[in-house]
């Protein structure tokens, strides 16, 4: 289970360690805990803990979606921890095979693993073992098949997208986006052992909705794309052709969005659905047409919120409605 690289800015400042560094002795030894409590945020934040958010209630809602309510507490807690761990080590992997560009990148240059906070030794290592221990949680505490499900994807996202498809084509979002849209598939997995449409849907939902949320953080850090040589689409094929795809693809996410209410979502689902989309909508509409970097800005934040309101939105209408 991963995330999709085009994440909201979770870079950590450096101000802390350099603090941290050059600190003089302080009695009870509170400058070694200030510098334990820095490490330790470190790698925290290499899991991109924005992104796990946004991909727990994914998944949650797959969860609750194949229980047509709430799941037993027991598959809940193993079956998040180990989407957790899943997606926090494919970020983890993610930042150490991009460390050489995250250097060049003003959002993502503060990273440890770009300046050098942690070895690159070590967080290749926590990316394994966080990996690892997932497929294992998973496995023992829900099913082999969903675990299974979570290495698949986390296989996607860091070899198939990160090594090999984001420096070789504009298409990267698109075809990577699949990786960002497993949670609700293992979530899904977790409470049934199988996969039905419900959860394909819900993965296309994730899929549509990648391409507008990425491409407008990109019309926004052309500059910081450029000169890392990634070839994000406003780099290789201009600004007016990237607003032409968001809008393409936004109408295709809202549209696969109403096509999940035939399989058991409500009213509370709908309207919330009709409501969001509408917002989601008026931002694209206007950035087509105006290119503002205003509304590329809009876009990009409100795209965050959509996502987490309309999985919500599921997890209530599945809380309220589903027995």
């Amino acid at each position: 289970m991963t995330s999709n690289s085009s994440s909201p800015p979770l870079d950590t400042p450096l101000q802390a360690s350099t603090l941290t560094d050059h600190a003089a002795p302080v009695e009870g030894g509170t400058s070694e805990q200030t510098g334990i409590l820095a490490t330790v945020n470190d790698y925290v934040m290499l899991m991109k803990p924005g992104i796990l958010s946004l991909l727990l209630v994914t998944m949650l809602a797959g969860m609750m979606f194949a229980a047509k309510g709430f799941p037993s507490f027991t598959i809940v807690f193993w079956g998040l921890l180990g989407g957790l761990l899943s997606a926090g080590g494919a970020n983890v992997l993610n930042c150490y095979i991009d460390r050489d560009i995250d250097r060049l990148m003003t959002r993502t240059k503060h990273r440890a693993s770009a300046s050098g906070r942690i070895a690159a030794r070590n967080v290749l290592i926590f990316g394994l073992v966080l990996t690892a221990a997932s497929a294992l949680i998973l496995g023992v505490f829900t099913n082999w098949f969903t675990a299974g499900l979570a290495l698949i994807g986390c296989f996607y996202y860091v070899v198939v997208y990160t090594y090999y498809l984001k420096r070789r084509t504009e298409q990267n979002i698109v075809i990577g986006g699949a990786a960002g849209a497993m949670p609700p598939v293992v979530g899904w997995a977790a409470v049934s052992g199988s996969i039905g449409i419900a959860p394909v849907l819900m993965f296309a939902l994730i899929y549509y909705w990648t391409p507008p949320h990425s491409w407008a953080l990109a019309l926004l850090k052309r500059g910081d794309y450029s000169r890392a040589d990634v070839p994000m689409l406003p780099v290789i094929q201009g600004e007016m052709e990237t607003r032409r795809q968001i809008l393409l693809y936004s109408l295709l996410m809202v549209a696969v969005s109403f096509l999940l209410t035939p399989f058991g979502l409500g009213e509370i689902y709908f309207v919330s659905a009709i409501a969001l989309n509408a917002i989601f909508m008026v931002l694209v509409v206007q950035l087509y047409r105006t290119g503002s970097k205003h509304f590329a800005r809009l876009t990009f934040f409100y795209s965050l919120w959509y996502l987490a309101l309309i999985f919500a939105a599921m997890v209530v209408d599945r809380m309220v409605l589903g027995n």
